[in-house]
């Protein structure tokens, strides 16, 4: 295979080269070198000592696998991970052509990997993680996943295989008793995060996890939490993480601990909330809650996630609708109805109609709308009579035209935008740095 590996890292590195330059095409590298050789993914990454941690669920795994990646540095692992959020074998195989040896050898400690949820079981197969961390079932593309119960079931075969360790979200319907539907297998440790009920509760619409029909199965909430968010503001949190049990009382400290979160919002902190339990559960005895704070605190957002960028010399704020929960929760976060905000969306969202369930009081009115299902929105807003400025399908034009507004006298732009718009919109501003550098 030497001679096929070294084909493939060679190529797929020219072909990343020529994509980075046009801004974009993540995946496309790891496809060509997955095609010269095929076994490239599965034995680059058998070979990392400390294993694989996958992260998986319908919202927040690009957040939480970028947080959980830089607290385990924080202890002095080596970490390889999928910083681009390319979360299926070619995108993951990207990543790697940056990291190995000509001859495709990897010098990490651990890789902590995002996968999809809709490819877990066959990524699982491939990767075989020790270490499960599942964040949530939500309703999410339904053109790809139809029903949450489809994504529960992928979920549980990812949950099944880890071997060593499994952290669930005890705030979802789904997971709150995930570990008790899959077979049990000896020597893997269940962990749970989640919330107080103070937090919880008065949260708009919960923590949008999907509803759960037909069977009898345990209450959000009710499984005790290794990590538990205690307090939040703003984008700050505050975080109680178990240590071990005593053996003088049998008594298990709590060590409370400020973090900085990439955006406002319980969700935000829920993935940071995961995080810290994951990094619990692989560190053991090496894990220190202080490094958490520390590596939080110093921690680029994931382009796309709450990101501020900079554009002559204003600051704008991406806000990412990958699907009706990640755009109501991301709502819910706003504190005040923004001055100016400007939505844009594709065909990368197929079947908008799911927009009729989402309250959209946190706006008050809307500057412009852009994309090929701009009308759509456009109509929901009319019946709920929330002005739109303007109706733009040239996207180029309705964004110049944004960006001429007059600086807003609070507070900063705002863009609501799918993933592919967000994608595009990144480019046009000049941002073409997938991992989220790049300046406009």
């Amino acid at each position: 295979m030497g001679l096929r590996t070294t084909a493939a890292v060679l190529v797929g590195r020219a072909v990343r080269v020529a994509a980075r330059l046009r801004g974009g095409g993540s995946a496309i590298p790891g496809n060509i070198a997955l095609r010269i050789d095929p076994g490239f993914l599965e034995r680059t990454i058998a070979a990392i000592p400390d294993g694989v941690v996958a992260v998986s669920g319908s919202n927040g795994k690009s957040t939480t696998t970028n947080m959980l990646s830089a607290i385990v540095r924080a202890h002095g692992l080596s970490v390889f991970t999928n910083p681009s959020g390319g979360n299926l074998p070619q995108g993951i195989a990207s990543a790697l052509l940056s990291e190995v040896s000509v001859s495709g050898k990897l010098d990490s400690d651990i890789a902590v990997l995002e996968v999809d949820e809709g490819y877990g079981t066959r990524l699982a197969e491939l990767l075989k993680p020790k270490t499960v961390l599942l964040l949530n079932i939500q309703i999410d593309q339904l053109n790809r996943y139809h029903e949450p119960d489809r994504v529960a079931a992928m979920l549980g075969r990812v949950a099944a295989s880890s071997t060593e360790g499994l952290i669930l979200n005890r705030e979802d319907n789904f997971l709150v008793d995930l570990d008790q539907q899959i077979p049990a297998k000896a020597g893997r440790a269940v962990s749970f995060f989640g919330g107080v009920p103070a937090l919880v509760e008065p949260a708009s619409h919960g923590v949008a996890s999907a509803d759960r029909f037909g069977e009898s199965a345990a209450s959000p909430g009710s499984r005790p939490a290794a990590v538990e968010v205690v307090a939040l503001n703003g984008a700050r949190a505050t975080l109680a993480i178990e240590g071990a049990v005593l053996p003088t009382s049998g008594v298990a400290e709590r060590t409370e601990i400020e973090v900085r979160l990439p955006a406002r919002g319980l969700h935000y902190a829920l993935d940071a909330a995961g995080a810290a339990a994951a990094a619990r559960s692989v560190l053991g005895a090496r894990f220190k809650p202080a490094l958490v704070t520390a590596a939080l605190d110093s921690l680029a957002t994931v382009y796309g996630r709450g990101e501020m960028l900079v554009v002559n010399g204003e600051q704008i704020e991406i806000i990412m609708m990958k699907n009706p929960a990640s755009l109501q929760l991301n709502l819910d976060s706003l504190e005040s109805a923004p001055e100016q905000v400007f939505l844009a969306v594709d065909e990368g969202t197929p079947d908008p109609s799911w927009i009729y369930d989402i309250d959209f009081s946190a706006l008050d009115h809307v500057d412009g709308i852009t994309g090929s299902k701009a009308w759509q929105f456009a109509v929901r807003f009319g019946y709920l009579s929330i002005p739109v400025g303007s109706v733009d399908l040239d996207v180029r034009a309705a964004l110049k035209a944004f960006l001429a507004l007059p600086k807003p006298s609070t507070g900063h732009k705002v863009m609501i935008l799918n993933y592919e718009q967000m994608m595009d919109i990144r480019k046009i501003l000049g941002f073409k740095e997938l991992e989220g550098g790049g300046a406009a």
